[in-house]
C-alpha cells in the first residue's frame, strides 16, 4: 500500500506475555534460572506444523502442580512432579505463526510461577506455484488508485485511496464494459480509503490510518449508513459470508463481526519458510483467502483456518505486460454470478478477466 511512503514493518515478537487466564491466586514472573520449573530448551522454539517434537522440562523445587499452556489451551498437566520430564508437543491442531508457550508451576501454598517462551510454527506445505492467464480486458479509469474491488449480485464496485491527500477517496459502482462510474460517494481529504467488501447489501470500506470503517447501502445509491472504529492500520477486506476479514499490512488477518466490527479471531499467514507480510487487498474465492502482497507481483492463497499459504500466484509477467503507466497490482474480484475472476491495479487503465494456471516449463 502504502502510498508513496515506504514504511518499514517491524514484527514485534520480543518480550514475554504474562499468562493470566485460567489461574487464580498470585502469579509471579521470575528470571528463568530462579523459577521452580523451567523448559530445558534455550530461548524460543521453532518447529513445523505436522512434526511433533519432544520438549523437556525440569522441576527445581516441590510443586503441587505443573502445566504447559499453549496460547490459551492447557496441553499437559503433572501432579506433584519431580526432576526432569518430557512431553510430546504436537503443533498439528494449531495454526501457523508465532505463539506463546508457558510452563506454569504451582507451589503447595498456591503461588504460581511461569516460564514464558515463544514458538514459531512454520507451514508444512510448500505452496503450489501458479501464474496469471489473461482472458480479456475492459476499460478502467486510470485516475483510480484502486484499493478494493468487489462484485455484488453481478454489479462491480471499487474503492480508491488518496495518495495526494486531495479528497480522492471514494467508493463507486463501476460499469465493467466502459469503466465509467455509475454512482459514487467520496470521503473528505485526510481519509485514505483502503479495502472494501460487501455483505448482505452493505459495503464496508476501511481506511489506512484513520482507524475508521464506513458502511454504505448498495441498494440505495451508496448511501452512507454507519461507521465503526478499530485499532491499527487497515489494508484489505473480504468476507466469507458471515465474518468480515481484514488485513493490516502485517502477516496477521483478523476476522470481525459485521454487526460490531469487533475481533472474532485472528490467523497469521506463513508458508514453509516464515511469515508473509504486507498482505494487502483481499478476496474470498472458493473457501480460500486470496491476498495481494504489496511491493511484490505475488498473490497468495491462504487457508482461512490455519493461515497456511497453499498457493503462490506469480503475476510478474502479467504486470510487466499490463501495468503501463500504473502502479502496483491491487484488486481481486470474483463475480459469483458468472464465476469469472478479475484483476487490476493502482492507476491501471484496464481491468482484466483472468484465470490461474500452472507455469509453462
Amino acid at each position: 500500500m502504502k502510498k508513496y511512503i515506504i514504511v518499514g514493518l517491524i514484527v514485534f515478537v520480543g518480550g514475554f506475555l504474562l499468562l493470566k487466564p485460567l489461574f487464580s491466586n498470585k502469579i509471579i514472573d521470575v528470571p528463568v534460572k530462579d523459577s521452580p520449573a523451567v523448559f530445558l530448551f534455550k530461548e524460543h522454539l521453532a518447529t513445523v506444523r505436522n512434526q511433533p517434537i519432544s520438549i523437556e522440562v525440569k522441576v527445581n523445587e516441590e510443586l503441587e502442580k505443573l502445566e504447559v499452556v499453549f496460547n490459551d489451551s492447557i496441553i499437559q498437566t503433572w501432579t506433584k512432579p519431580k526432576g526432569k520430564m518430557s512431553f510430546n508437543f504436537d503443533p498439528s491442531p494449531f495454526g501457523v505463526g508465532t505463539k506463546s508457550l508457558n510452563l506454569v508451576a504451582t507451589l503447595q501454598e498456591g503461588t504460581t510461577f511461569t516460564d514464558n517462551r515463544l514458538v514459531r510454527i512454520l507451514s508444512e506445505i510448500i505452496p503450489k506455484k501458479l501464474t496469471i492467464n489473461e482472458l480479456q480486458s475492459f476499460p478502467h479509469l486510470s485516475s483510480s488508485f484502486t484499493q478494493g474491488l468487489e462484485f455484488n449480485k453481478g454489479r462491480l464496485f471499487e474503492g480508491t485511496g488518496d495518495p495526494g491527500n486531495k479528497g480522492q477517496t471514494l467508493v463507486a459502482e463501476v460499469n465493467l464494459k466502459t469503466g465509467e462510474h455509475l454512482q459514487k460517494l467520496g470521503l473528505q481529504a485526510g481519509y485514505f480509503g483502503e479495502g472494501i467488501t460487501i455483505l448482505n447489501d452493505t459495503l464496508f470500506q476501511i481506511t489506512w490510518q484513520n482507524q475508521k470503517c464506513y458502511t454504505y447501502s448498495v441498494a440505495s445509491d451508496l448511501q452512507l449508513v454507519g461507521e465503526y472504529n478499530y485499532t491499527g492500520e487497515g489494508w484489505g477486506l473480504c468476507n466469507d459470508g458471515s465474518s468480515i476479514i481484514m488485513s493490516d499490512g502485517t502477516e496477521r488477518i483478523t476476522f470481525r463481526d459485521p454487526k460490531s466490527f469487533t475481533t472474532e479471531r485472528t490467523i497469521e499467514v506463513y508458508n514453509h519458510e516464515g511469515p508473509i507480510i504486507n498482505l494487502n487487498e483481499l478476496e474470498f474465492i472458493n473457501g480460500k483467502i486470496y491476498a495481494n502482497v504489496w511491493m511484490t507481483n505475488m498473490i497468495v492463497v491462504i487457508d482461512p483456518i490455519t493461515g497456511q499459504v497453499l498457493q503462490e500466484l506469480d503475476a510478474t509477467e502479467f504486470v510487466i505486460i499490463n501495468r503501463g503507466a500504473g502502479e502496483s497490482l491491487n484488486g481481486i474480484a470474483k463475480d459469483k454470478t458468472t464465476g469469472k475472476i478479475y484483476l487490476t491495479g493502482k492507476y491501471w487503465n484496464k481491468i482484466y478477466e483472468v484465470d490461474f494456471v500452472e507455469p509453462v516449463l
